[in-house]
């Protein structure tokens, strides 16, 4: 055996033990073995099991709804889709009859967002992976492959109220597909931030809509083609994964599909502490359209871990 190599009749630690068992059975359940999940799963979200905490991003208001910001008052609610369609019945998801459906409205630029709330427990490593696809409505029939603008995905956090360095940051990451009727395929993040503005006349609730079409840059590096199937009915779902160090508070990877980027000059929007949101651990997806034609993001299932 040659020098250094490990001893193959020695004994497991119990360290080593516990990571073989805990990958033999992920391996186990076609589920989890689709994923690449860090130790503790913290949530595994199967959309043939429901909505699994997803819900409409609601915006701040006060004494009236009229006081919420537009941006937010065009959202709608996450539905639970068997992805149908006029010409072949329904698609289902990617291994069962339901996906998480996100829809815009029909008007160019419009957006939706749906939101998973959490707490957080460590100030450690997070990996959110997820199965996706996304298309415009099929209403006419032609491919329609320049008519949804962007997905993305956004973490929402802050840390403890003990913690000396606590801010609130929300690293943005988004696909633009296409762009007034241009295909762009190039990932891109948003670190500027728009002015919190009042919500109602109390100076109590403020708001502020960090989608806004202004300030996402490019991803160096960051082109990719995707799946985009034949006729505007067929879907083909793709691996998304983005890792986040909760200690740093900055992104360490972003893979989707076969590609790997480079986030070392990716930075998250960044917002001094707010006075009621310690330990947030916000996760939202998102999409937009780039014509009059819904957009809608499909996502089959999420895996979120965490190196604690």
């Amino acid at each position: 055996m040659p020098a250094g190599s490990p001893d193959p009749e020695a004994p497991l630690t119990e360290a080593a033990l516990t990571r073989a068992l805990r990958r033999a059975i992920q391996t186990a359940d076609p589920r989890l073995s689709r994923f690449d999940p860090l130790p503790r799963i913290i949530s595994h979200d199967d959309f043939a099991r429901g909505h699994c905490g997803w819900s409409q991003l609601v915006g701040n208001y006060e004494g009236t709804l009229d006081t919420m910001l537009p941006g937010y008052a065009q959202h709608t609610s996450a539905m639970l889709s068997t992805l149908p369609h006029w010409d072949a019945g329904s698609h289902g998801g990617a291994d069962s009859s339901y996906a998480l459906k996100i829809a815009t409205r029909p008007r160019a630029g419009a957006q939706n967002v749906a939101i998973k709330r959490l707490n957080l427990r460590h100030r450690g490593p997070i990996r959110f992976e997820m199965y996706f696809t996304f298309k415009p409505e099929a209403t006419e029939l032609t491919l329609g492959d320049t008519a949804l603008r962007s997905v993305g995905l956004l973490f929402d956090l802050q840390g403890g109220d003990r913690d000396g360095d606590a801010e609130r940051v929300m690293p943005h990451l988004r696909f633009l597909n296409a762009e007034s009727g241009q295909h762009r395929h190039i990932w891109q993040f948003k670190a500027e931030r728009v002015p919190f503005q009042p919500a109602g006349g109390s100076g109590e609730t403020i708001s502020h809509y960090h989608l806004s079409p202004e300030g996402w840059q490019d991803l160096p590096d960051g082109h990719q083609k995707l799946c985009y199937n034949e006729i505007a009915t067929k879907v083909n779902w793709a691996y998304l994964r983005f890792d986040f160090d909760l200690a740093t508070m900055r992104p360490t990877a972003l893979r989707c599909n076969d590609r790997v980027f480079d986030v070392s000059g990716m930075e998250p929007m960044r917002i001094p502490a707010m006075k009621n949101l310690w330990c947030m651990l916000n996760f939202a997806l998102f999409a937009e359209t780039d014509t009059d034609r819904r957009a809608f993001l499909y996502v089959d299932s999420v895996c979120i871990s965490g190196d604690f």
